[in-house]
């Protein structure tokens, strides 16, 4: 018995209609896509990313570990900047700590979690 859409070993209209309306949908596709970025349309910043748009470095970061934290989340003690909530206590001089590009204190702790030990912490930098 022959294909429902084959008569006489040719394709019914209705299957070359669709597959003529997808070869005119890719093209208004892509410029729908066009359209939404140059509007200023971006997607969700991905795990990697900041709120304010830097990038963190992956030694920091494994998808969801860094986050922006309230200036009042970080002590400064003598012996180095205190987690408040673990009081975890991240000295000065240690390589975990890092500039903040945006200003704002960024805090990168194993998997993301309140409790976790800290990979690493971007400070804004500090008034003398």
């Amino acid at each position: 018995m022959p294909h429902p859409s084959l008569h006489d070993g040719k394709p019914h209209l209705h299957a070359r209609s669709a597959r003529a309306v997808r070869r005119r949908s890719l093209p208004i596709a892509g410029v729908a896509l066009q359209v939404a970025l140059w509007s200023g349309f971006a997607p969700p910043a991905s795990g990697h990313d900041a709120p304010s748009g830097w990038s963190y470095p992956y030694a920091c970061c494994s998808m969801n570990d860094c986050r922006p934290v309230a200036t009042k989340a970080i002590s400064e003690r003598p012996e180095g900047f205190v987690i408040n909530v673990t009081g975890e206590v991240v000295p000065y001089r240690d390589t975990r700590v890092r500039p903040s590009p945006d200003g704002e204190f960024h805090w990168c702790s194993v998997a993301g979690g309140e409790g976790g030990r800290t990979i690493c912490l971007f400070v804004p930098p500090r008034a003398y």
